[in-house]
């Protein structure tokens, strides 16, 4: 086979380590089973039985794309052919907005080719092509009609609404004049995102300097952050929030204006906990960072979790949800208790964030 474009299949042993050899001389090597197992579709071309390049589908991310060095001058003929074949698959699934992580050193060759970086760090770049991109998503995030000087941030999940979710919430509107908080968008949850959103909505109805938005794509989803869902190890975990943490303070919070962000102490994620440490680390001093201490529930439950309350729906017992979450959120899982304990029967993990 000799410079044709042709799908192989990663499940074959010896093809993966071919693929794999190939990527790590080219400098990649994350190689997770939980990034291989989103992939689509890989494909590759061959010269003399050899791989000279390579490029995988997850998605609306392309990734692992790398060239033969010798190949790699410039905007190669190799590297458009591959693309090309790429972003043809997506158009027939009708994926018009790609995105692409990559690493550094093939910035300007997507760059050529119309995608534009979003955020980038020394182990990697993450870039977008199409529509809607992140402008078309921040135009529609409703905006103060005047200026204002504290503007306050808060990300989450919602898996469900809780106090503890509540309690966070209640600091930033106290000192703030604008709190946006985020809600993720992800459908990786027990609570679906529309059931999250509006679970959240519904919570902070009475805080009237409250903005509850999607996070979209560009905040905490599979695309910046897939160790928030997926097992990672740290190093993969470093990068990723990296990554995420980079996009939200020079493409989102310089543009809302945001000049703090709010997070809980996390005692029961290392994940998480790691996220934090890295928000520190890159948003301070321009955007400061509160880590506000987790609200502890009624009796000896210890502190408010998500998880806790979801392990409570899956065993029914209404004793333990009822005082970590708000008459809102209670009303919801009373309603939809047999729904949501189906979901978790299907197969639904509730043991992660």
């Amino acid at each position: 086979m000799s410079n044709e474009i042709t799908t192989i299949d990663l499940k074959d042993k010896s093809v993966r380590r071919d693929w794999q050899n190939f990527l790590m001389a080219c400098g990649i090597k994350n190689f997770d089973d939980s990034e291989l197992n989103r992939l689509d579709i890989t494909i590759a071309v061959y010269e003399n039985e050899e791989i000279i390049g390579t490029g995988s589908i997850a998605g609306d991310v392309i990734k692992y794309v790398a060239v033969q060095e010798t190949t790699m001058s410039g905007h190669s003929t190799l590297f458009n052919q591959l693309m090309t074949k790429l972003e043809n698959l997506m158009a027939v699934e009708g994926r018009f907005h790609q995105f692409v992580f990559t690493k550094p050193i093939y910035q300007k060759s997507f760059e050529y080719i119309g995608f534009k970086t979003l955020a980038e760090c020394k182990q990697g770049i993450l870039l977008e092509k199409g529509l809607p991109d992140i402008k078309e998503y921040l135009s529609t995030i409703p905006r103060p009609k005047t200026s204002i000087d504290k503007v306050a941030s808060v990300v989450i999940n919602a898996n469900p609404f809780t106090n503890g979710h509540r309690f966070l919430i209640e600091e930033a509107s106290r000192d703030n004049e604008l709190v946006y908080v985020f809600v993720l968008n992800q459908e990786a949850s027990l609570f679906h995102t529309d059931e999250r959103i509006a679970l959240v909505k519904a919570g902070v109805q009475d805080l009237s300097n409250v903005i509850v938005v999607n996070g979209g794509a560009y905040i905490i989803s599979y695309l910046t952050f897939p160790a928030y869902f997926l097992k990672h190890n740290d190093s993969a975990i470093d990068y990723q929030t990296t990554i995420d943490v980079r996009l939200f303070k020079y493409k989102i919070a310089s543009v809302l204006g945001i000049t703090s962000r709010y997070v809980g102490s996390e005692p029961l994620s290392h994940t998480t906990n790691l996220y934090n440490q890295k928000l520190i680390s890159e948003l301070n001093p321009q955007i400061e960072v509160h880590v506000i201490q987790r609200k502890l529930a009624a009796g000896d439950l210890g502190v408010i979790s998500a998880r806790t309350v979801r392990e409570a729906i899956d065993k029914g017992d209404e004793t333990v949800w009822q005082k970590m979450v708000p008459e809102t959120t209670q009303h919801f899982i009373s309603n939809n208790l047999l729904e949501l304990q189906q979901r978790i029967r299907k197969g639904q993990k509730i043991n992660g964030n």
